[in-house]
C-alpha cells in the first residue's frame, strides 16, 4: 500500500514537472515577441466628422430649410458613406427624401465633389456615368472638405432640386 502511494506520487511528480516544463517554454518562447513588439508599430490616421460637427453642420442646413421653407431630409455620413446623423424634418415632403438624401451625401463622398456637378455631367458630357450603380447624381449632395480631408458628407432631399442644393451649402457654410 505504502509502494503504491509512492507511485502515485512519482507520477505526480512528473506530470507537475512535465506542466512546469512547458509553462517555461511557452514563457521563453514568448520572450521574442514582446521585444518585437517593444517598438510601436506606426499606423496612419484620417481625419474624421466627429459628431458634433455634424450636428452643427446638420442645424445650419435645418435652418436654411426652414427659412425657405422647405422641410425634408438632411443626412450626414462620414468619409466611408456611413450616416452619422440623420433629420427627417416635420411634413417632409416626398417619402423618397428618407432613401435619397443619404444617398446624395454619400454619392458625393464616393465622387469627391458635390452631386450638382454629377447631375450635370449626366445631363451632359458624362451620360454614361448614371451606369454607375447605387449612386444618387441628383443637386443636394456636397463633400464634406476640412483642412483639405475628405471627411464626410452632406445630403439633402427637400423640395426642389434647387433648394436641396442650398440647404446643403448652408450646412456647410457652418463651418466657416
Amino acid at each position: 500500500m505504502h509502494q503504491h502511494r509512492s507511485g502515485k506520487s512519482t507520477r505526480r511528480t512528473r506530470h507537475m514537472s512535465f506542466v512546469a516544463s512547458i509553462a517555461v517554454a511557452v514563457m521563453a518562447a514568448s520572450v521574442p515577441l514582446v521585444a518585437a513588439q517593444a517598438t510601436p508599430i506606426e499606423l496612419p490616421t484620417r481625419a474624421v466628422l466627429p459628431f458634433a460637427l455634424a450636428q452643427k453642420i446638420a442645424d445650419a442646413a435645418i435652418q436654411k430649410a426652414k427659412a425657405i421653407p422647405a422641410d425634408g431630409v438632411i443626412a450626414i455620413v462620414d468619409d466611408a458613406g456611413e450616416v452619422i446623423l440623420q433629420i427627417r424634418m416635420d411634413n417632409a415632403f416626398m417619402r423618397a427624401s428618407s432613401r435619397l438624401a443619404p444617398e446624395k451625401a454619400r454619392s458625393a463622398v464616393m465622387f469627391h465633389r458635390s452631386t450638382a456637378t454629377l447631375e450635370a455631367a449626366v445631363a451632359g458630357p458624362r451620360p454614361a456615368l448614371v451606369t454607375a450603380p447605387g449612386f444618387v447624381m441628383l443637386k443636394g449632395g456636397e463633400p464634406i472638405v476640412i483642412n483639405g480631408h475628405l471627411v464626410g458628407g452632406i445630403g439633402v432631399s427637400v423640395d426642389t432640386p434647387d433648394h436641396d442644393e442650398d440647404i446643403a451649402q448652408a450646412g456647410l457654410a457652418a463651418l466657416k
